[in-house]
Order: C-alpha cells, then sequence, then structure tokens
C-alpha cells in the first residue's frame, strides 16, 4: 500500500505533467529527471509576472488584477509544494533573488482591482539561462581516496549557507561543511570567505574548527557539533544543574573573551549561533561559537556607514550598525546567558546574584552605561556564582 509520501510525490508529479513546459526553461533543468519539469514551469511563470511587473512599473504603475490574484497563489502553490518535498525529504532552494524579489512584490499585491507598484520599485531580476530551483544536494570528495565522493546529508540552513555533514570512512570522523547559496550577490559572497579566514585564523577550545575552502564550491569543511544552544537547553531544561549551566555559560564566556582579545566582535551572536559538542557519559559538553558572517575586526571598514541592522539578537539602543561596539555585544551575551542560566528566551528581572549580573548586560538606563565594560569583568562575576538563586528554569 502507498505511503503518504508516495501518495503525496504522485499527485505533485501528476498536477505538474498536466501543464505544458517551454524548451527554453525545460533545458535548464535536464539533469533532474524527476522534478525538472516541475521546477521549469515554476520558472517559467515567474520570470513571466517580473518581466510584466518591470513593464509595468516604467508605464502605468498598475499591475493588474487577474496578474496580481495569479502571482499570489503561485506565491502560495511554491510555498506549499516545497514544503511538501521537504517533508518528503527532498530539500529544494529557490534562487535567493528571486526570493526577494518574491518578498518584495508580496505585501502591495491585492486580489481585487489590481494592485499598485510601489514608487521607485527596483526592478525584478530575470535569470533566463541559469536555474532557480535546485535541488539542495551535494557530495564531497575523499581526501585519502582519489574520485571517491560521498553524499551529503542537510542539518541546517541559515540566510547565506547550508550546512551538511557526513563521516569520513578514512577517519572515521563526522565532518560538517558549510556551502553558500546560490545567488548570492558579490558582497555577501566576499562576507562568506571572509567568515572562513576569520575561523581560520581564530583558534580556541571554545570556537568551531575550520579546515579548507574550496573556490570553486563556495564551501568549507569544519567540525562537527551536535546541537546548538537553544535545542540542547529546550530539551533538558528541567534536569539540568546550575552547576551545568554556569559551566555552559563560562565556556561561552571565555570564546567570547578570547574573539575580543583579538580584536573581533562577533555581532550575531544567538541561541543557534552557540553551538555544543556532547560526549559520551555524564553530560559532557563543549561549547562552540560559530556563524561569524558578520564579525568584524578592529581595523575593518567593512561595514558601510548606515547599513541595515542584522542580527538576531538585536540591541534596543542600537542606531545604526557602524557604530557596533562591545557595549551592544554585550547585551546579546546578556539575553544567551539568561536562556542558559533560566531556559527562558527573555530576561525577567528577580533578586538573584543571577540576574543582578544579567542586568548588569542588557540595562538600558543612562543609554547603557551601566553594563559591564569587558567580558573579563563578567566572568569574574559568573565565576563567583553560587548554586543557591531564586530564578528557577521555566
Amino acid at each position: 500500500m502507498p505511503s503518504p509520501t508516495d501518495l503525496m510525490l504522485s499527485d505533485l508529479h501528476a498536477k505538474y505533467a498536466a501543464q505544458a513546459n517551454h524548451p527554453a526553461f525545460a533545458r535548464l533543468y535536464l539533469d533532474d529527471a524527476e522534478f525538472g519539469h516541475m521546477f521549469s514551469i515554476l520558472h517559467r511563470k515567474l520570470n513571466q509576472h517580473f518581466e510584466d511587473i518591470n513593464d509595468r512599473a516604467r508605464t502605468t504603475r498598475h499591475y493588474w488584477a487577474e496578474n496580481s490574484r495569479n502571482l499570489l497563489d503561485l506565491i502560495e502553490e511554491i510555498n506549499g509544494d516545497l514544503y511538501e518535498l521537504k517533508r518528503a525529504g527532498v530539500e529544494v532552494a529557490l534562487d535567493s533573488a528571486y526570493q526577494e524579489a518574491l518578498e518584495r512584490c508580496e505585501p502591495w499585491l491585492s486580489r481585487s482591482g489590481g494592485s499598485e507598484v510601489p514608487k521607485g520599485f527596483e526592478p525584478l531580476p530575470i535569470v533566463k539561462y541559469e536555474k532557480v530551483f535546485d535541488r539542495v544536494t551535494g557530495t564531497v570528495k575523499l581526501e585519502k581516496q582519489p574520485g571517491a565522493t560521498l553524499d551529503l546529508k542537510m542539518v541546517g540552513e541559515g540566510s547565506y549557507a547550508h550546512v551538511y555533514s557526513y563521516v569520513d570512512p578514512d577517519y572515521g570522523i563526522k565532518f560538517a561543511v558549510k556551502r553558500a547559496k546560490r545567488g548570492l550577490d558579490s558582497r555577501d559572497l566576499e562576507r562568506f570567505k571572509k567568515e572562513f579566514e576569520i575561523m581560520k585564523d581564530l583558534s580556541f577550545p571554545y570556537v568551531v574548527e575550520v579546515y579548507r575552502y574550496d573556490e570553486l564550491k563556495n564551501e568549507y569543511r569544519m567540525e562537527y557539533c551536535d546541537s546548538t544552544l537553544r535545542d540542547y537547553v529546550a530539551k533538558r531544561n528541567v534536569g539540568l544543574s546550575f552547576a551545568t549551566r554556569k559551566r555552559i555559560a563560562l565556556q561561552f564566556l571565555y570564546g567570547i573573551n578570547y574573539i575580543h582579545h583579538r580584536a573581533y566582535l562577533h555581532r550575531d551572536i544567538s541561541l543557534q549561533n552557540v553551538l555544543l559538542k556532547e560526549f559520551a557519559g555524564g553530560g559532557v559538553v563543549l561549547v562552540k561559537l560559530s556563524d561569524f558572517g558578520l564579525a568584524k575586526h578592529s581595523s575593518s571598514e567593512f561595514t558601510r556607514t548606515g547599513t541595515e541592522l542584522r542580527g538576531t539578537i538585536r540591541d534596543p539602543l542600537l542606531e545604526e550598525f557602524k557604530s557596533y561596539d562591545v557595549r551592544n555585544e554585550m547585551y546579546a551575551i546578556g539575553m544567551v546567558l539568561a536562556y542558559i542560566f533560566t531556559g527562558r528566551e527573555s530576561f525577567r528581572g528577580a533578586r538573584s546574584d543571577v540576574a543582578r549580573v544579567l542586568q548588569k548586560c542588557v540595562d538600558l538606563q543612562d543609554d547603557g552605561g551601566r553594563r559591564y565594560a569587558t567580558v573579563g569583568d563578567l566572568i569574574a562575576d559568573v565565576e563567583a556564582l553560587s548554586a543557591v538563586v531564586t530564578d528557577a528554569p521555566a
């Protein structure tokens, strides 16, 4: 009897098989016998809408009612079908420029009366000779076996890259591969390469180790970590002892202190970017800082003036990314510490030694002047914390 996944895939294939293709798009997806027909049809439909919108933006700035409805339906169809494929174990990536284009269009599209194209609307990208849909699969070459490859398993995804894992049979060790997404602009690709260079420059037990950059694939290998801080604490929150929480907190702080001493600011500290390696027996873990894509050295001028605010945990006192400094980093550090000690993704003031330390990290009074000036000062206070706390885990 067919499984639910088999039935879903059968219906998906039947839906697109009934639609005519165009040779100009079909030729782009000849290497994917299973889903190439579907991808080429969706690609053609997107291009037609994008070309029409660009034309309307230059002339009447009015996108017809029926076309507006059709594009909204197409966006829902793409999101729904790619989600179903993901549930079936088929990861599909839409070109990042096309994804951004859809996100720019959706807010002003209307299902009735047509849609007004916003003033100053930037033209949408039109890709005619490359794929915009691609299955997120890949292989990795083995160092000691010329010509041999292993399939990669996707284990994570960020704004700029996919992360895969594989077990190298030559060493019996699991590694991770971080690969830049297709369609990144030159600045984001430069940022991705810079991330590798920064991590290669850092050598410390609490920073993820990286090994080699592949210029052809725009990817690099790194040590594999078992979980994010968010997932690790969420799964064990009730049973985590104060001693374990303090040990994790200090490893995290030692890592941040090291990169600050190396004159770097991470600028994207979050529960997802702090990873943990788990070791069998006794709940032993090792904290690893990762994702240095927004990191900046004190001598660098890479950030543009007025550049948009980035990062997962944003300091309310930060007005522009160009002016980001240690006090802004301290806010993110405090929010991560709050999660480690309480299991909550927010900080609620309380009367305890832990709460007083956290408050000094995230204080919003006096323009941030009450915050810790250095991570070293914060480490001293965390090291002095005892197991007598009033903030119970959530």
